[in-house]
């Protein structure tokens, strides 16, 4: 189902609307939670709670596009329950690890999920992702957003590991003269 008619269906306040997003980004909305949790039982609570979250968001909210906007509250939810203590039983090194790598290009004393000014760190960032090749960006992507490892992306991507981490770390430093270049602080 499109877009539009499912998030007009939860205008309508219509239960279809849950059915429809499970069935069109059920399993993008769990692989978010996964990759954070790696836990087959909390990634379906954590994908549950995203439609809960989008019932009660949607009105009067009328995101464009729905995948950004699911996989943000996706996001949100497997995080918060990480932080909770739950994920260090459960692979959270590999969240820890993408953070802590990302917390070194950006300007300032938080954390990045620390989420003061969130939105206006996100769309430097997302601007800044814009700004360089498609191939680069959409790595950057991988590691820090679906917290893929370094072995799934160089897989993914055909390239050796050593090739990927280079990549991502002069991302990075190319990231992080780019916030100071427009005295981004968070």
């Amino acid at each position: 189902m499109e877009d539009e008619r499912i998030i007009d269906l939860y205008w309508q306040r219509d239960e279809r609307a849950i059915t429809a997003t499970k069935e069109t980004y059920g399993r993008y909305c769990y692989a978010i939670a996964y990759r954070i949790l790696a836990s087959h039982e909390e990634a379906e609570e954590c994908e549950n709670d995203t439609y809960l979250d989008a019932w009660n968001s949607i009105p009067p909210a009328r995101p464009q596009p729905l995948s950004a906007f699911l996989g943000m509250l996706s996001r949100r939810i497997a995080l918060d329950r990480w932080r909770k203590g739950q994920a260090k039983k459960r692979g959270g090194d590999r969240v820890l690890l993408s953070l802590d790598e990302l917390a070194e290009c950006l300007p300032g004393e938080a954390a990045p999920d620390a989420g003061i000014e969130a939105k206006e760190l996100a769309a430097h960032i997302s601007a800044f992702l814009r700004s360089r090749p498609r191939a680069e960006g959409d790595i950057f992507l991988r590691r820090y957003w679906f917290l893929d490892s370094i072995k799934e992306i160089a897989t993914r991507y055909n390239m050796g590991e050593s090739r990927v981490k280079m990549l991502l770390k002069r991302t990075r430093e190319r990231l992080m003269t780019y916030l100071t270049e427009r005295e981004v602080t968070i």
